[in-house]
């Protein structure tokens, strides 16, 4: 079968195009026919050595993907050969694991079903940011544990970001629990897609109102702030936070310094969470994966322009292209298209044309 690898950390040019043998599950394990297999910023970051160092081993990237159940290991209940499915941490401590090859072998626990109707495009949009978004949705102290219709009636929720992968899921998944979503960015047509994905009010985090802006609409202070650049929105987010409200922090883009003002926390009594799902417990990621998939179910989660997240298509031999988009800021969702299901209804992905240079992040 044919697979992506790196042996050595670099830029994107270390990947490789070879050919591994087809591996086999074990107990407790699933293997995948890889239709698309989707990049997110920790692929590239874990590449480049930026997380913990060099690979150990012939290293296969990418932890989320969509395809179907090609075979299943002793011990295995709930899965069938044929199933379409979605995975995310594929190759977390798997380093053969990753989703950039026609076929992989991952634990039973990370994979869902992927619900009727979605097609694996979205199914590989799923994983990493999704979870990451439902995580950071779920953390306050007086929120919801789980997302469903209502979960966040009367709160309002500011999304930092609105048109990253996590920020578009966030906002959809926040619409679709009750939230009033304010989503920031830093231009007009970054503003057009997080409208598109759902959110009431957009603001642009580069005007200097841009807290009076968000106190206008939110007069008493926002409940939760999802953050993804927390030194740049330190004073941002302060001065719009409702007392007990919770800052969820998963990224610091940009890596500026984030310092606490520890008289105007104590003051408002607010709350840090931060949100990593490589520690997060498989519990929670299972719990996370069924709310998505009934929001996906109800029509409420999508991905494309039309839902705010552009997609990006490369062929499986351009991989280094697909990770060099995503580290270069790609806006919307870089995708891999590894096979097609020609089953009747299969609903594969789009063939991609030749990779075209990906819009530029800022």
């Amino acid at each position: 079968m044919r697979a992506i690898t790196y042996t050595r950390p670099g830029d994107p040019s270390v990947l490789e195009l070879v050919e591994r043998p087809m591996p086999e599950p074990g107990g407790g394990e699933l293997r995948i026919r890889v239709l698309v297999s989707g990049v997110n910023p920790t692929d590239w970051k874990s590449r480049s050595g930026t997380f913990g160092g060099g690979p150990t081993e012939a290293t296969v990237p990418n932890h989320d993907g969509a395809g179907v159940v090609d075979a299943v290991g002793a011990g295995v209940t709930g899965f069938g050969v044929g199933d379409r499915v979605w995975v995310t941490l594929a190759g977390d401590g798997r380093p053969a694991g990753g989703t950039a090859q026609e076929f992989t072998v991952v634990p039973a626990e990370r994979v869902f079903a992927l619900p009727a109707g979605a097609d694996v495009e979205l199914g590989a949009s799923i994983g990493i940011p999704a979870l990451t978004a439902h995580r950071a949705l779920t953390v306050a102290e007086d929120g919801p544990v789980r997302l469903q219709p209502g979960a966040l009636a009367g709160r309002t929720v500011l999304i930092a970001g609105g048109a990253g992968a996590v920020g578009n899921a966030a906002v959809q998944l926040a619409r679709w629990a009750g939230a009033d979503v304010i989503a920031t960015v830093s231009g007009d047509a970054k503003g057009r897609l997080a409208t598109a994905a759902g959110a009431r009010h957009v603001v642009n985090y580069k005007e200097p109102d841009a807290a009076e802006v968000i106190r206008g609409v939110a007069p008493d202070g926002v409940d939760l702030v999802v953050e993804v650049a927390a030194g740049a929105n330190a004073e941002l987010d302060l001065a719009v936070l409702r007392p007990r409200g919770t800052i969820s922090i998963y990224a610091n883009d940009g890596g500026g310094p984030f310092n606490l003002d520890v008289r105007r926390n104590m003051g408002l009594n607010a709350r840090y969470q931060f949100v990593l799902l490589y520690t997060v417990g498989w519990d929670r990621i299972v719990a996370a994966a069924a709310d998505i998939n009934q929001a996906i179910e109800g029509g409420a989660f999508r991905v494309g322009e039309q839902a705010g997240l552009p997609l990006h298509r490369y062929r499986l031999e351009d991989a280094a292209a697909a990770h060099a988009a995503v580290e270069s800021g790609a806006v919307g969702k870089v995708l891999i298209t590894v096979g097609s299901d020609a089953r009747p209804g299969g609903m594969g992905p789009r063939p991609p044309g030749r990779p075209r240079a990906a819009p530029p992040h800022g």
